[in-house]
């Protein structure tokens, strides 16, 4: 992704947003997702390993997180993802956890066109919040989130912000 690109990404966030967002607020926000989650939903999950999806889905996994990778796709289905088991939906995630577990954070890898129907399933298992990949942006997803209480933010990766926020797993801070 190019400067220019990026440059007219960050301001379709921004008017989504309301204007420029207060940068320790969407910190401080960021943080609060990672820390309190415990199991995240990664949508878009790919078995291949040179697949951005895969190297984050490791990440957050060697962090401390509790992953369920979500794809459709038989071989990832049967094969699983990175030596999980994959599910075909968010709901056959949730409906996995035990009784009195949720799926805290839905971490999304597909086409921003895509959002809504994710946030509207996000929704409706109960997740905490949704957190769009670098490059996915949906006005029609942070409305839905909005609208449900939920936390939400796009455009960022949480691999990128853990270390620059000094997060290395789930309930740990910086020491700041």
């Amino acid at each position: 992704m190019d400067e220019q690109e990026r440059a007219r990404l960050r301001a379709a966030i921004e008017a989504t947003e309301g204007g420029a967002p207060d940068p320790a607020a969407v910190d401080a926000l960021m943080r609060r997702m990672l820390t309190e989650s415990r199991t995240i939903a990664i949508v878009g999950a790919s078995p291949r390993p040179d697949r951005p999806s895969h190297g984050v889905l490791r990440t957050l996994v060697a962090a401390g997180w509790q992953i369920l990778p979500i794809n459709p796709m038989p071989e990832a289905l049967r094969d699983g993802v990175a030596g999980l088991p994959c599910f075909p939906t968010l709901r056959a995630a949730a409906d996995s956890l035990p009784v009195g577990e949720r799926i805290d954070l839905v971490d999304v890898f597909r086409r921003s066109e895509e959002c809504e129907e994710i946030a509207r399933e996000a929704v409706a298992i109960g997740a905490r919040g949704l957190w769009l990949q670098l490059g996915v942006i949906s006005p029609a997803a942070a409305q839905i989130a909005n609208e449900a209480s939920m936390l939400f933010v796009q455009d960022r990766c949480p691999a990128i912000e853990m270390p620059r926020l000094g997060i290395s797993g789930p309930n740990t801070r910086a020491s700041a």
